[in-house]
């Protein structure tokens, strides 16, 4: 059995693009079944202060492609506007 700290540890990268995601720091689980239906990331915002706020992005279970001892593949994609501002983010068919 899996806990969340062993989750917390490894990378989340994009296999679309390459890059980190961010870190989990939650899991959403389904109370009936008790699977994991999705997992929580957090990546740093552009400032290093103390008053930087976090982004939380989630990521669903099924868009999840190989979960390694390292690092956990996910098909995400975001949609971004003509100046870089990510706008919505959506998931890979």
């Amino acid at each position: 059995m899996a806990r969340i700290s062993d989750f917390q540890v490894k990378d989340v990268v994009n296999v679309a693009d390459g890059k980190k995601l961010g870190n989990i720091v939650d899991l959403d689980i389904d109370q009936l079944s008790g699977k994991i239906t999705s997992i929580i990331l957090t990546k740093p915002g552009k400032g290093l202060n103390f008053f930087s706020k976090e982004e939380e992005m989630t990521i669903y279970w099924s868009d999840i492609v190989k979960i390694g001892e390292d690092v956990i593949l996910v098909k995400y994609r975001s949609t971004v506007d003509l100046d870089g501002n990510t706008v919505k983010p959506v998931n890979l068919p």
